[in-house]
């Protein structure tokens, strides 16, 4: 038999479900009813409840935040700090990326440029470090410099090069990968220059390259461009370098040589 007191709390409970919907507060909406029986069965204060409660929600919000930033970052795979190898990359300065992953350089509006041979790194680091600025709060956007390029190319094109220009600026840190593997076309370079100039001291850059800066003029062109260009990628920048050896080419050769003796 039903008694008037559940019948109270059964009110009581439609009217909350209908309030937390309103509210857009799943969390709260999916966890109150489970976190109310234990607050009751141990006598736990209403405050305390309703703490724990909105302590719920808020870590619901977060959770789902994170999972929303990370698909918006459009990373080619998860990378993360935990997984790399710095013993097999001794060029690089192990206290410094860790440092950067803190994402403090995120908010002062500085850069971070990878700089070093093919596979040695500098994608995993630059999504890792991208990665970690999502957990600290922070909208990361992940594009290689040749989609970019086509990217503003097209936008161009099509009249929309401003609308396009506005969109990047919702990121705070954007990973630009390979810059320098591909000269890029004359009308082509005039552009990421002029992305590079609309975000300076406005939003992070996270470059990788493969190139001296010296070598710059060589796939942007212009030497005047280029000048402009790295004065404002790299002024208040963290340069890492990764080195000239590929560890991924050890990794290879060591395998082959374990096959070969087996």
């Amino acid at each position: 038999m039903t008694t008037p007191a559940a019948v109270e709390d059964e009110v009581h409970a439609l009217t909350i479900d209908a309030h937390l919907r309103a509210l857009k507060m799943p969390g709260a909406l999916r966890e109150y009813r489970d976190l109310a029986r234990e607050a009751k069965a141990s006598g736990t204060d209403p405050l305390a409840f309703l703490a724990a409660l909105l302590s719920r929600e808020m870590d619901n919000r977060r959770a789902n935040q994170i999972a929303q930033r990370l698909r918006d970052a459009r990373f080619p795979y998860p990378k993360d700090l935990e997984s790399f190898d710095f013993s097999a990359a001794p060029d690089i300065p192990k206290a410094r990326v860790l440092d950067l992953a803190r994402a403090a350089f995120v908010e002062a509006r500085e850069n971070v440029l990878c700089l070093g041979a093919s596979g040695t790194g500098k994608t995993h680091l630059a999504i890792a470090i991208a990665r970690s600025a999502i957990f600290q709060g922070y909208r990361t956007r992940f594009v290689t410099a040749t989609a970019l390029m086509n990217e503003l190319l097209t936008a161009q094109a099509k009249l929309e090069l401003p609308k396009v220009l506005r969109a990047w600026n919702r990121y705070d840190a954007i990973v630009i990968d390979e810059v320098g593997y591909t000269p890029f076309a004359p009308d082509g370079a005039r552009l990421l220059f002029q992305f590079f100039a609309d975000l300076y001291e406005r939003r992070s850059l996270i470059l990788t390259t493969n190139l001296e800066f010296s070598q710059w003029t060589n796939v942007f062109g212009d030497p005047t461009m280029t000048s402009a260009l790295l004065d404002r990628v790299t002024h208040r920048a963290h340069i890492i370098p990764t080195g000239k050896d590929s560890f991924r080419l050890r990794q290879a050769k060591g395998r082959n040589q374990g096959e070969g003796r087996a």
